[in-house]
């Protein structure tokens, strides 16, 4: 199972999730005062009584609850520390087959146009930097 994402805000959950949370426990509150009543007609003796006597407490508490407010959950709003990568433990060897020291062979057409593609000339293919901007001036 994986860990829980940490959250990366303090605001308060969505409007609509809190009405949501809010309808669905009233809801239930108020199916469990239908079962009461229900029940209180059903069974004789001091069960009724409790029965009626539930039937009449949930409503006010049902209201109370579902309008708690939207203080109920709380983020860790911690910093997160990223986890370092593992070491390297040794280097490969310089004659192994992974270790490539050529550069493939560029094409020998200019990068950009106008570039006049001579050896070691800006924008020349192979020549590091080639394609970039130079002479740019921010307005």
């Amino acid at each position: 199972m994986s860990e829980p994402v940490p959250s990366i805000t303090s605001a308060p959950e969505p409007l609509a999730v809190d009405q949501a949370r809010r309808t669905r426990s009233y809801f239930i509150q108020m199916s469990i005062r239908v079962v009461c009543i229900i029940g209180a007609v059903l069974v004789d003796g001091w069960v009724r009584w409790a029965l009626v006597a539930a039937a009449v407490v949930l409503p006010y508490s049902a209201v109370l609850i579902a309008n708690a407010g939207r203080d109920h959950s709380e983020h860790d709003t911690s910093p997160v520390t990223p986890v370092a990568a593992p070491e390297l433990t040794e280097l490969p060897a310089p004659d192994s087959p992974d270790v490539v020291d050529e550069v493939p062979d560029a094409p020998t057409a200019p990068a950009t146009p106008g570039a006049s593609g001579a050896p070691g000339a800006p924008g020349a293919p192979g020549v590091p930097g080639a394609g970039r901007v130079i002479d740019h001036v921010d307005d």
